[in-house]
C-alpha cells in the first residue's frame, strides 16, 4: 500500500497549483492531508481523480486546520477526532481502520507565536494524543502520519539556535516528541535508533506475542517544503505463526 502525507497550507491554494495533476500522477492508495483550511462544501465543484473516496474532518473556525484523506482502499471503518471534549474541535484527527492496520491521519496544534498554546499543546493535546494511539494499538497496528508541528533534532532547522523557544522548538515540544514516541513503541519493537531528520523504527521482536504482526514503517521522513509531501509505502504480512 502507497501512502503520501502532505500538509498543504490550503487545499484551495494547492489546487490552484496543479494538486489534482499531482493527485493523479503520485498514483498512491491514500493520500491524507493537513491544514485544508476548508469545509466539504468550499471544494464541492471539484471534480476529484477517479477512484479516491475523502473523508473531511473540518474544524468549527472556518478556515482553520483541518484535515482530510482520500482512498482507494474502502477502510472497515472511518473515525473523527479522538473521542474526547475540548480536542475534537479543529479537525486534526482522522483515523482510518483497514483490515490489518489503523492509519491516522493528524495535524498536531501549533504553540503559537508568544507560545499561548504551549501548554494545551505539551500538557493536554500530547498526552491525550498518545493515549489514543496506544488505546488504537491494542487492537490492530498503528500507522501514523501528518504535520508533527515539531522540529525534533537541531539539524530539522537552519539556525537551532536563534529558533530556540520559538512554537515547534521548545523543549517541551522536542522532549514530548521522542519520549511519545519511545512509550508508543515499547514492547513493540526491539530498538528505535534515533538519526539525524528521522525516526526509524524497526521491526517487532521475535518473542512478543504481537510479532505476528510484521510492520514495516517508512514514514517520518521529514517535509522539507509544503511542495514536497512525504511519500512512504507501507507492507503489512501475518506470520504463520
Amino acid at each position: 500500500m502507497k501512502l503520501v502525507s502532505w500538509n498543504v497550507n490550503g487545499i484551495r491554494a494547492v489546487l490552484k497549483k496543479g494538486f489534482l495533476d499531482y493527485m493523479e500522477k503520485v498514483d498512491a492508495d491514500v493520500i491524507c492531508l493537513q491544514e485544508t483550511k476548508a469545509h466539504p462544501g468550499d471544494v464541492q465543484h471539484v471534480a476529484w481523480v477517479a477512484g479516491y473516496t475523502p473523508h473531511w474532518y473540518s474544524a468549527v473556525k472556518k478556515g482553520y486546520s483541518g484535515t482530510v484523506i482520500f482512498t482507494r482502499v474502502k477502510p472497515v471503518k472511518v473515525t473523527f477526532g479522538i473521542g474526547m471534549p475540548g480536542h475534537d474541535d479543529e479537525g486534526r484527527v482522522i483515523t482510518a481502520e483497514f483490515d490489518d492496520f489503523h492509519l491516522v491521519n493528524v495535524y498536531q496544534p501549533n504553540s503559537q507565536r508568544g507560545l499561548t498554546r504551549l501548554d494545551y499543546r505539551t500538557k493536554e493535546w500530547d498526552p491525550a494524543f498518545l493515549g489514543y494511539l496506544k488505546k488504537l494499538e491494542k487492537k490492530k497496528p498503528v500507522v501514523f502520519c501528518g504535520d508533527l508541528n515539531v522540529a525534533h533534532t537541531e539539524i530539522d532547522l537552519t539556525n537551532p539556535k536563534t529558533n530556540r523557544r520559538n512554537a515547534g522548538f521548545t523543549d517541551e515540544e522536542r522532549e514530548n516528541f521522542f519520549e511519545g514516541a519511545r512509550e508508543r513503541l515499547r514492547g513493540h519493537v526491539s530498538r528505535v535508533r534515533k538519526r539525524p531528520r528521522s525516526l526509524h523504527v524497526v521491526e517487532p521482536d521475535d518473542e512478543l506475542p504481537r510479532a505476528k504482526h510484521r510492520v514495516a514503517r517508512r514514514l517520518l521522513r521529514r517535509e522539507r517544503e509544503a511542495e514536497e509531501p512525504i511519500e512512504a509505502r507501507v507492507d503489512l504480512a501475518r506470520s504463520d505463526g
